[in-house]
């Protein structure tokens, strides 16, 4: 079964707002086994909507449209879908009342526009909505279907999983489960790690499963994800453990975590595994070190708190700094000492460097220092980071963290 996407709203082709309900709507449909080949953008006007439709309908056997379900004037999927069908319009009385209910139940009155929300194809399915005031649609037409859910993305989403993912799978037939885990990684280069793997992505594209696929993710990693296919759980679960293993011994240390274990829970369990406790002192990072290890659950158990001295005489007065250039690396030992003795700490972990634009001490933009203080004594590592302020901050904030886990990698050893 081959099954597109249609992306509704003028603010898409505007660049108002970035498609991000396309990309994981076609990630879900490949999760499953569905074919997706084309998808598209297009404004609130009801006839390129109709039009987008039937283009896609003479493509494929199923076609998700997202958005344009809302309750104003510019929200005219329902009327698009209503359209290709050659059916009229409903109001269902069950939709109405829910969304009367839902607005009573937060003590606010409803404008009378958000009926237009009940207004279902005749023919249609109504998807109960769970999370806001939009229903979803699912509107057979002989062998094909469209299938309508929220811009939203939450509310999108909890849709797909609990009833279009289904109904693809039993219109399409399908009888495979379809699985995937991914590693994350850090410390090589997209190239790099499809160079290291190179001879086992050949071996598996002659075998055919399980599948390897790559995802730069920014601040998360670079993602590895291995999709196995097999007609039961316990199968696929048995290949992608496998496969994990075969992975991680090619990669090494680059993996620091599994499907949502990001950087910081790697840390974090070190930390806690060796009785270890953390303190802070970022400059350049402002915070967002800090910011990631408490959102970590658990983090109390081994995070002493983050020193956020920006301002150089704060570096001076209260962490010790020396007086002088502070994008140093003697600058970036001392800051992490002083996290130590300041939050009393174990192991103190510092980032000092050069954001942009301008230079500063001497030294360009994307120059990073990273201090690490522990029981062996101080050391520095010294990066040239790509990209601009936000990417810089962002890539240093992993970075120091990662050298942080394979120095506790090997205290462990």
């Amino acid at each position: 079964m081959r099954c597109e996407v249609v992306a509704v709203g003028t603010e898409l082709l505007l660049g108002q707002i970035v498609d991000t309900n396309s990309a994981w709507i076609g990630e879900q449909l490949a999760l499953v086994g569905i074919d997706s080949h084309f998808q598209t953008k297009v404004g609130d006007n009801l006839d390129r909507i109709v039009a987008a439709l039937r283009g896609s309908l003479e493509r494929s056997e199923a076609v998700i449209v997202c958005g344009g379900l809302g309750p104003t004037h510019d929200d005219i999927t329902r009327s698009a879908l209503a359209a290709v069908m050659g059916v009229e319009l409903r109001r269902d009385p069950e939709v109405a009342d829910a969304i009367r209910h839902m607005f009573e139940s937060r003590g606010r009155a409803m404008p009378g526009n958000n009926l237009l929300q009940a207004d279902v194809p005749e023919g249609a399915t109504v998807i109960e909505q769970r999370r806001g005031t939009a229903p979803g649609l699912i509107c057979p037409m002989g062998d094909q279907v469209l299938y309508a859910v929220p811009g939203v993305p939450h509310e999108m989403r909890e849709m797909m999983e609990r009833a279009i993912l289904p109904d693809l799978r039993r219109r399409a037939g399908a009888t495979a489960t379809i699985l995937s885990r991914t590693l994350r990684t850090w410390g090589d280069s997209e190239s790099g790690l499809a160079e290291r793997l190179a001879d086992r992505i050949a071996e598996l594209d002659e075998r055919g499963n399980p599948t390897l696929a790559f995802l730069a993710s920014g601040i998360e990693g670079l993602k590895v994800r291995i999709t196995a296919k097999g007609p039961d759980e316990a199968g696929c679960r048995e290949v992608l453990a496998y496969e994990e293993h075969v992975i991680r011994q090619l990669l090494g240390e680059l993996v620091f975590g599994t499907d949502d274990e990001t950087m910081e829970v790697a840390v974090g369990a070190l930390l806690d595994a060796q009785g270890l406790r953390l303190g802070l002192a970022e400059s350049l990072t402002g915070g967002m070190i800090g910011s990631r290890l408490t959102a970590t659950p658990g983090a109390s158990a081994w995070f002493r708190g983050s020193v956020v001295a920006y301002a150089s005489d704060v570096k001076f007065e209260v962490l010790g700094v020396p007086e002088g250039p502070v994008v140093t690396a003697e600058a970036a030992e001392a800051m992490a000492a002083g996290a130590c003795r300041v939050l009393g700490a174990d192991v103190g972990l510092a980032v000092t460097g050069v954001a942009g634009p301008a230079e500063q001490d001497g030294e360009r933009p994307g120059t990073v220092f990273v201090g690490l203080s522990r029981d062996s004594g101080t050391e520095s590592v010294r990066l040239q980071l790509p990209g601009d302020r936000d990417r810089v901050r962002e890539f240093a904030t992993i970075t120091a963290l990662d050298l942080l886990r394979h120095r506790l990698l090997s205290r462990r050893a």
